[in-house]
């Protein structure tokens, strides 16, 4: 069955059988970390975007939406084509340019915080960038309809992490923590199955998510 908002608390407070005050105002926050942990963990191409923005010229900084969870690609636009930029750690491009001053168009790029990737070289012109990513959807504790993607066709997996979270601030017994955990993991493996693909397709092969580390 599909979850509501108000259902999803319900079916915590039925198989947690709690309604303890201090239990109960942490419900969201059960909820908020079952969205997190499965949007970390499954790949699923509904929470696929595009923005574009620039690159400034001597400015080595680029800004990332708020709502950004993963980059599946990030690239510089030119007339004619893309150029995709590598993924690397931050001290590569820092090793790559040991000189601030150092200036071109960008090749790479890492995570700095959470507002900006680093790019390398620094850009020597302005440039239009594109970001092809993952973004995280509103939560189902907030949207005012009461219901999510998650909640209508995830449903399992939102219930079976949310009651990982709810019994580990319990510290409920392990082996009904284990069930649930493994519970979790059955739905999210389905999940998983469903958002990226058992059979290998070309577009995910080159639609997956670009890591390439060296």
């Amino acid at each position: 069955m599909a979850y509501t908002y108000t259902t999803l608390k319900t079916a915590i407070q039925d198989y947690t059988q709690n309604s303890e005050t201090a239990f109960v105002s942490q419900l969201p926050r059960f909820i908020l970390n079952a969205e997190e942990r499965i949007l970390k963990e499954c790949q699923l191409d509904i929470y696929r975007r595009y923005a574009t923005g620039s690159a400034a010229t001597d400015t080595k900084f680029l800004t990332i939406p708020s709502d950004y969870l993963a980059t599946l690609s990030l690239s510089v636009v030119n007339a004619s084509s893309n150029e995709f930029l590598l993924y690397k750690h931050a001290t590569f491009l820092q090793d790559y340019t040991p000189n601030p001053a150092t200036t071109g168009t960008p090749k790479y790029y890492a995570d700095w915080d959470e507002t900006a990737f680093l790019l390398a070289p620094t850009p020597d012109d302005d440039y239009t960038m594109e970001l092809h990513y993952f973004y995280r959807p509103d939560s189902i504790t907030t949207v005012s309809s009461g219901t999510t993607w998650l909640g209508d066709n995830a449903e399992l997996a939102l219930l079976y992490g949310a009651l990982v979270e709810a019994y580990t601030f319990m510290k409920g017994e392990d082996q009904l923590l284990n069930i649930y955990n493994g519970r979790y993991q059955e739905a999210l493996q389905w999940l998983k199955n469903l958002g990226e693909g058992k059979q290998t397709r070309d577009q995910y092969r080159y639609d997956r998510v670009r890591r390439d580390v060296a």
